[in-house]
């Protein structure tokens, strides 16, 4: 790419809290199971009220990141210190692992319904610094969706919206009322006829979303909070994949993958974006606050031989001004591949067992850090494979069949722990307890002190815009 830029470097610091970790918090890693009314299995001590688990609440020195597996049977939480098990909870069904926009809750997708899971992570604000506690993570039946045919869950700023692809309901909820063990929805609306569609909520109180049938979808609208329609596009066949990039003078900026190449929105206004072939899909984004790059996967076979594509280029979509360009990897990836850095790297993970962190600006591979197997996608995207997971400056890659999960520092492209799985996950989500998945220490604290977070909000840290793929006659597509 031939576009100038420099990535200004925040400074992980997990590394600093991680050492003042007192002994009363890695004693917390006792198993305890929590249940949903909706999504988890019956039984009445399984239901568990934010009210009851915050009794339990234990301050602590500092925070470390806490790793949600999604598996058969049910959802497993680690502790990323020494991958002790600190919670198992059984579920019924497939189990989808969704950000909730808070850094310390974890939106559950089961059945018929999205449920909130509290981690328990906790950054309380207190002056200049910030007070931590741990408790047991619960997944909280009071804080239930009910959504048919549950689809994409999208935090953008301090909201959340999520699509049940069964009716077309969306649902827009305030991500920072989930501390208090509340769903504090802001807006409900529902799509003409149900469709597997992706809703965003923008800054200005809009609302970004596709609309579509079951046989198929090619427009995208923009409602204001009076569900009066200020954009559309229809050139979009096939809609799928969101994420928000930076956003400009002018507000948000959203791109989605077509077949026919991206539409990104900005401005008020959808534009195309450019690509030399007749089809290119896009379906899978990952976008970050800070960078006005976005990161996609890059497939070009309308009807791909055994019909999936494993492609080995990525797409790195400039906002600024519609530029696509592609870098080859060398070996193939799939939609669990892709996550960003806490200065907006992309994050690839490829077949060949090796993540690589690039530089979005240039496209140059900054480290290539062997992490995993060698591995091929499985044939159902159901399936446990590789995938990654960013969280605090660090990729969590775990390398699900042969049970293992890489630790690596994003900065150095240094791998610097491993842990041995309990289970085979198929999903996999990490929390800190706070919105930017980052910690931050307060400039003036003295050493041992307080320390402070910034909060910021990178969507793409929080996986923002990590999307599923389509069901498997969509993703022959």
């Amino acid at each position: 790419m031939t576009h100038s830029g420099t990535i200004l470097t925040k400074r992980r610091r997990w590394g600093l809290l991680v050492a003042s970790v007192s002994a009363s918090m890695l004693a917390l890693s006792g198993c305890g199971a929590g249940g949903g009314e909706s999504a988890a299995s019956d039984g009445e001590d399984s239901k568990k009220s934010a009210a009851q688990a915050a009794s339990d609440r234990t301050e602590v020195g500092a925070l470390t990141p806490r790793i949600v597996l999604a598996h058969e049977g049910g959802m497993t939480t680690l502790d990323s210190s020494d991958g002790s098990v600190i919670d198992e909870t059984p579920v019924e069904g497939y189990v989808r692992l969704n950000p909730s926009g808070d850094g310390r809750s974890v939106m559950v997708s089961a059945g018929s319904s999205i449920t909130a899971y509290d981690t328990g992570l906790i950054a309380q604000a207190h002056g200049d610094h910030f007070h931590y506690y741990t408790q047991d993570p619960a997944l909280l039946s009071d804080v239930t969706i009910p959504a048919e045919e549950p689809g994409h869950v999208v935090p953008h700023g301090e909201k959340t919206a999520t699509f049940a692809d069964g009716t077309g309901a969306i649902t827009v909820f305030d991500s920072t009322a989930l501390a208090d063990g509340q769903l504090k929805t802001v807006a409900e609306t529902r799509t003409d006829a149900p469709h597997h569609g992706v809703a965003v909520p923008l800054s200005d109180g809009s609302l970004l979303h596709t609309v579509g049938t079951e046989d198929e979808r090619h427009t995208v609208v923009v409602e204001d909070a009076d569900g009066k329609v200020t954009a559309k596009t229809e050139d979009c066949p096939g809609v799928h994949g969101e994420a928000a990039a930076k956003p400009d003078e002018h507000g948000d900026i959203v791109t989605l993958g077509c077949e026919n190449g991206p539409v990104m929105y900005k401005d008020g206004e959808f534009h195309k974006i450019h690509v030399d072939e007749d089809f290119q899909r896009s379906g899978n984004q990952q976008g970050h606050e800070d960078s006005p790059i976005v990161l996609t996967d890059y497939k070009v076979e309308e009807d791909p031989e055994g019909g999936i594509e494993r492609p080995t280029k990525v797409g790195l979509l400039d906002t600024r001004d519609g530029s696509f360009d592609t870098v080859d990897l060398g070996s193939e990836y799939w939609f669990r591949s892709l996550d960003r850095g806490p200065d907006g790297e992309a994050l690839v993970l490829t077949a060949d067992g090796e993540l690589n962190i690039l530089d979005p600006e240039s496209g140059k591979v900054l480290h290539e850090t062997k992490v995993a197997e060698e591995w091929t996608e499985p044939d159902q995207w159901q399936e446990a494979g590789p995938m990654l997971s960013v969280a605090d400056g660090t990729a969590f890659v775990a390398d699900s069949k042969n049970k293992k999960l890489t630790l690596v520092d994003i900065d150095t492209g240094k791998a610097y722990q491993e842990i041995d799985l309990p289970e085979v996950p198929h999903e996999m989500q990490v929390t800190t307890g706070t919105a930017s998945g980052e910690y931050e220490v307060s400039p003036g604290a003295d050493e041992g002190g307080e320390h402070s977070e910034e909060g910021h909000d990178h969507e793409g840290e929080d996986h923002e815009g990590h999307d599923h793929e389509d069901h498997a006659e969509d993703e022959a597509a």
